[in-house]
């Protein structure tokens, strides 16, 4: 009996550590996205008062939480009875990444003064709905990043039997929300501990000086991560495309990757946009 409960522990060992070799090598699979991950979370989940950004960024986490354990037994499930909805799915999510990605630019490039005084009576309106709209959009975007996550994470081990499977992707799934919700929530609060090291120190010697940096330094890393965060929105989404469309993929085998990714989801986000400016004047018409 002792023998056999031993056994069983030995298994369990075992499978810790093909899971901890399997999600290494998934976590540097999916190394890239969760950089845009990142950017694309940071940018969204800041532009709120101090006293919301954690309470708005738990809220988006929970979201992220939620996304995860909705996508990974569906994309476990899909992968065994029907693999082809994968690709629809993940095609689908880049259209709609392009089309977040494309939508800011042309929002910077023409509407700029129009969308500023719109936000600006909305969040006066009713700051309560300006916020949940926020959260909702961060979650929405969430989903797309997760489902790639996920499928990357499940590409690296589908030779693997479906317990390792089935760990690996969750191990991942789980490390990519704490680790990209944990770096975002430093980011956001850099200011408040920077005014808290300026007031504990008097505003004086190292302490001081690394306050007002922190201070100084919130601002352009947001404006940073902002384009960042739009340029990977079209990265991702063109990076989609062309690991999942066969004549994309082979189309244009001299260009660099990342110029033909960027080029291809410009073109898909600003053919989402046409269309629904098409739709919208047919509804209206």
């Amino acid at each position: 009996m002792a023998s056999g409960f031993f056994a069983i522990l030995d298994d369990i060992a075992a499978l810790m550590d093909d899971v901890s070799v399997t999600a290494k090598i998934a976590t540097r699979k999916t190394a890239g996205i969760l950089g845009d991950d990142l950017a694309v979370n940071a940018e969204k989940a800041t532009g709120f008062l101090s006293s919301r950004e954690l309470p708005v960024l738990w809220a988006i986490t929970k979201g992220s939480l939620i996304n995860k354990i909705i996508i990974v037994p569906i994309a476990l499930l899909l992968n065994v009875f029907f693999p082809v909805a994968i690709k629809v799915i993940l095609i689908l999510g880049g259209f709609f990444l392009a089309y977040e990605g494309v939508e800011k630019i042309i929002e910077y490039l023409f509407h700029r003064p129009k969308a500023g005084k719109v936000v600006v009576a909305e969040i006066k309106q009713d700051d309560n709905v300006a916020e949940k709209a926020k959260i909702k959009s961060a979650v929405v975007t969430d989903f797309i990043l997760s489902v790639e996550i996920v499928i990357i994470a499940l590409g690296s081990v589908l030779e693997e039997r479906l317990s390792l499977q089935i760990l690996t992707v969750s191990v991942v799934a789980l490390l990519a929300t704490i680790g990209v919700y944990g770096v975002v929530a430093i980011i956001v609060r850099m200011d408040d501990t920077g005014y808290k090291l300026i007031k504990s120190s008097g505003d004086k010697g190292f302490l001081g000086g690394l306050g007002h940096l922190l201070v100084k330094t919130l601002p352009v890393i947001i404006r940073i991560l902002s384009v960042v965060g739009t340029i990977a929105l079209i990265l991702v989404s063109g990076g989609i495309f062309v690991h999942n469309i066969e004549f994309l993929h082979h189309l244009l085998p001299d260009l660099p990757s990342i110029v033909k990714e960027l080029a291809i989801g410009l073109i898909a986000g600003l053919i989402v946009v046409a269309i629904i400016k098409i739709v919208l004047k047919v509804v209206k018409a």
